[in-house]
C-alpha cells in the first residue's frame, strides 16, 4: 500500500512539473526509469502523448538519468498506439544504436513483455526490424523476422521488402543468406517477384555460384511465375562466364520454346563465349541467326566477333568485318579500335596500327592506357625503341600512368638495345609506382649488367629480390653464374653455386655447363676440351664435381711435368 501512495505521490509531482523545468530537474534524482514505465501506462494526470514524449526526451539528455530497455520499449508501444508511427521508429533506431549488434532477443523480449499496456500493435516490431536493416545489422533483422513467425505475430512484408532490398542492393551477408532469407519469406507468404529472382542470380553468377544460380531460376517457376527474358540472360551470362557455352545454349532452345525470344544481350553473350573458344564459324552461324530474326547488331557483338577474329590470327576478315560495321552505321568505340589495334600489333603491322591511331583521333576518341601500352609493347618488341618512348612521354602529358606491361616492355626494349642504365632506371620508376616487378623483369636486368661487365650491381638486384621476399629461380642464378665466369671468378661461382643450393634453388644442366664452359676458359682448355668432348653435356653435381677433379689433377700433373 505504501508502494501504491509513493506511486502516487511521484506520478503526481512529475505530472505536476513537466511543464516547470525546474521543479523537474529537483525531483530528477527521485525518479527512475520504472516510475518513467507507470507515468506512461497510469498517466493518472492525462497528459498529451507530445507532453509525455518530450519528459521521456528530457530524461534521455540528463546525464544522472537512464532508461531501460522496458521504459524505451513501453514508450514505443505507446507512440504506437497513438498512431506517433516516425516518433516510434525514432525511437527504436536509438535503441538499436545503442544496444548494437546482436541484440535482437533482448529487444524483442522487452517489447513482447511490455505490449498489451496499450492497444496491442504489431508496428513496434516491424519498425524494430526495420530499424536493424537501417543500422546494417542484417543478422539481426533476420533474427527478428524469424522471433515474429516463431510467436505467431502478424508477418511485417513491407519490412521484408526493405530488408531483402538491402541485402542485394549493398551486400551485406553472403548472397547464399539472402536466397535463404527470401525461401523463408515466401515459405511465410510473401509475394513472389521475379526481379528478386533475377538479382540474386546476377550476383550469384558474378561470384561463380552457377549451380546455385540455377536453383534460384528453377524457383521462378515453382513459384508460379514465367522467367523473364532477363532470367533467362543472367543464367546464360553466368553459364559462358564458366565457358560452359553447351549449358548457355540449352537456355536459349528452353526459352525459345517458352515464347521468350533472345534478344541482342542474349545474342551478344553467346557470341562473346563462341568467340572466346575460337569457334568463329558457330559465331558468325550465330550473327546472322540474329540479323535474320531481324535484330540490330550493336557495337557491342562486332566488337566480340572482331576481337575473336584478331585473337585467332585473322586479320583480313576482322578488318572487313569493322568495315561491314562501319557500313551499317554503327560507330566504333574505344574498345572496338583496341581490338583491331591489339590485332595489327600482334602480327607486327605497325603501319595500319597507326593509321588506327590517327582514325580515332580523328573522329574525337583520345588514346587510353590500352592503346598507348599496346603500342609500347609492340614498338618494343619491333626494335622501335625511340617510338615507344615517345608513346611515353605522350602519356606523360595526358596524365596517364604506366601500368606492369608497359614498365616491362620498356625494360625490355632497354636492355635489348643494351641501355642498361636507363633499363634500371626504369625499374626503380616501376617500383616508385608500387608495382612489383616479376623475376623475369628482375632477371632481364641482371642480364643486362652482367654483359657490361658490372656483376656487382647484379648481386645488388638479387638481393634487393630475395629482400622482398623473393626465391630467385635457377634463370637469375645462371645469369649471374655466366657473368662471373666471363670475368674468370671461378672461386666466386662456385660460392654462388653452394649459395643457391642452401637456398633450396637446384642448379640445372645450364648451371654446370656454364660453370665447367668458365674453368675451360681460365683454367688450361688443352685437356679439359678432350674431357668435355668425351663426357657431352654436364647434368649434375656429382658429374660436375668429378669433371673439375678430372681437370684439377690433369693440372697437376702437367706442372710436374
Amino acid at each position: 500500500m505504501a508502494r501504491s501512495n509513493h506511486n502516487e505521490d511521484i506520478l503526481s509531482l512529475i505530472s505536476a512539473a513537466i511543464t516547470d523545468p525546474v521543479r523537474l530537474n529537483k525531483l530528477l534524482p527521485r525518479i527512475t526509469a520504472h516510475d518513467v514505465i507507470d507515468l506512461i501506462n497510469l498517466n493518472p494526470h492525462s497528459l498529451s502523448p507530445h507532453s509525455l514524449l518530450s519528459l521521456f526526451h528530457h530524461l534521455c539528455s540528463h546525464p544522472t538519468f537512464r532508461h531501460t530497455i522496458h521504459s524505451y520499449s513501453t514508450m514505443a508501444h505507446f507512440l504506437s498506439s497513438r498512431q506517433m508511427f516516425p516518433q516510434a521508429h525514432s525511437l527504436l533506431r536509438l535503441v538499436v544504436s545503442r544496444t548494437g549488434k546482436g541484440s535482437a532477443s533482448s529487444v524483442f523480449a522487452s517489447l513482447l513483455h511490455t505490449r498489451g499496456t496499450h492497444l496491442p500493435s504489431n508496428y513496434v516490431f516491424h519498425a524494430l526490424m526495420n530499424s536493424y536493416t537501417d543500422c546494417g545489422f542484417v543478422g539481426d533483422a533476420i533474427h527478428c523476422f524469424r522471433l515474429l513467425r516463431k510467436h505467431g505475430l502478424r508477418m511485417p512484408f513491407q519490412a521484408c521488402a526493405h530488408l531483402l532490398h538491402n541485402m542485394l542492393k549493398f551486400d551485406t551477408p553472403t548472397v547464399l543468406v539472402s536466397w535463404g532469407f527470401l525461401l523463408d519469406i515466401l515459405d511465410s507468404g510473401f509475394p513472389p517477384n521475379v526481379y528478386n529472382f533475377n538479382v540474386l542470380m546476377h550476383k550469384m553468377c558474378k561470384q561463380g555460384l552457377i549451380r546455385e544460380a540455377h536453383k534460384v531460376f528453377d524457383e521462378i517457376g515453382n513459384r508460379g511465375l514465367n522467367p523473364t527474358v532477363v532470367s533467362f540472360n543472367t543464367l546464360i551470362n553466368g553459364y559462358c562466364k564458366c565457358r560452359n557455352l553447351e549449358q548457355g545454349f540449352k537456355l536459349k532452345e528452353d526459352m525459345e520454346g517458352r515464347a521468350v525470344w533472345p534478344d541482342l544481350f542474349t545474342y551478344s553473350v553467346l557470341i562473346h563465349g563462341l568467340c572466346k573458344e575460337g569457334r568463329l564459324d558457330g559465331a558468325n552461324e550465330l550473327f546472322h541467326e540474329m540479323c535474320a530474326r531481324g535484330l540490330v547488331p550493336n557495337d557491342v557483338i562486332f566488337t566480340n566477333l572482331i576481337d575473336g577474329l584478331c585473337k585467332n590470327g585473322k586479320l583480313d576478315l576482322a578488318l572487313e568485318t569493322y568495315q561491314k560495321m562501319l557500313g551499317r552505321g554503327i560507330k566504333p568505340d574505344i574498345v572496338t579500335y583496341n581490338t583491331l589495334i591489339n590485332g595489327l600489333c600482334k602480327v607486327r603491322d605497325m603501319k595500319e596500327a597507326w593509321k588506327l591511331v590517327v582514325e580515332m583521333n580523328t573522329k574525337g576518341f583520345k588514346p587510353d592506357k590500352i592503346t598507348y601500352t599496346t603500342l609500347i609493347d609492340a614498338c618494343c618488341k619491333e626494335g622501335e625503341l625511340e617510338s615507344a618512348i615517345e608513346i611515353r612521354k605522350q602519356m606523360i602529358k595526358d596524365e596517364i600512368t604506366l601500368d606492369n606491361v608497359a614498365f616491362t616492355a620498356l625494360i625490355s626494349g632497354f636492355c635489348r638495345e643494351g641501355r642498361i642504365i636507363e633499363a634500371e632506371k626504369m625499374l626503380r620508376e616501376m617500383l616508385k609506382a608500387g608495382m612489383k616487378p616479376d623475376d623475369a623483369t628482375y632477371t632481364m636486368v641482371i642480364d643486362g649488367f652482367c654483359k657490361k661487365g658490372d656483376v656487382n650491381i647484379g648481386f645488388k638486384l638479387l638481393k634487393e629480390m630475395q629482400a622482398d621476399g623473393r626465391i630467385p629461380s635457377v634463370v637469375t642464378y645462371n645469369v649471374l653464374m655466366n657473368g662471373l665466369c666471363k670475368q674468370g671468378q671461378m672461386k666466386n661461382a662456385n660460392m654462388l653455386l653452394n649459395a643457391m643450393i642452401n637456398v633450396g634453388v637446384v642448379p640445372d644442366d645450364i648451371t654446370y655447363n656454364i660453370l665447367l664452359e668458365g674453368h675451360c676458359k681460365h683454367g688450361n682448355p688443352d685437356d679439359f676440351e678432350k674431357l668435355w668432348s668425351e663426357k657431352g653435356l654436364v647434368l649434375d653435381y656429382a658429374s660436375y664435381n668429378s669433371l673439375v677433379k678430372d681437370l684439377n689433377k690433369s693440372l697437376k700433373n702437367r706442372q710436374k711435368r
